[in-house]
């Protein structure tokens, strides 16, 4: 199976005029979102508290997580993002995907927009 890559611009909430770009690795392994500090610092993105992260090896890291808009594919979506060492590659995470509706078809490995998102479960009718 190929990597799937998606440019990604993070944008401070607070200052949406400071914003950082990249190409990010589609992972939906992964849950948050993953950039290096010193482009979210660059754009005055602080740690706002940490989590523990479970890796594929099943090790736990804790590191420093703080919240941005994630903008892709023409939607707009806030989360959570990982702040990772400088040299990280950027990954793109399974919320910020389902959150707008977006899957990546296994087939191809692209990038698909569902026609709706997906809002089952809730009881709304």
């Amino acid at each position: 199976m190929g990597a799937t890559h998606v440019t990604v611009a993070i944008r401070n909430p607070a200052q949406p005029d400071r914003t950082w770009e990249g190409l990010f690795l589609v992972d939906t392994g992964a849950t948050d979102s993953l950039a290096p500090r010193s482009c979210l610092e660059a754009i005055g993105l602080e740690p706002r508290g940490r989590r523990v992260y479970e890796l594929a090896d099943g090790s736990e890291l804790v590191l420093d997580v703080t919240v941005a808009e994630i903008e892709f594919m023409g939607e707009v979506v806030g989360g959570t993002v990982i702040m990772g060492s400088d040299d990280a590659e950027p990954l793109l995470g399974v919320t910020a995907l389902e959150s707008v509706g977006i899957v990546v078809d296994p087939l191809n490995q692209r990038l698909k927009r569902l026609p709706a998102v997906r809002l089952k479960g809730l009881g709304i009718r």
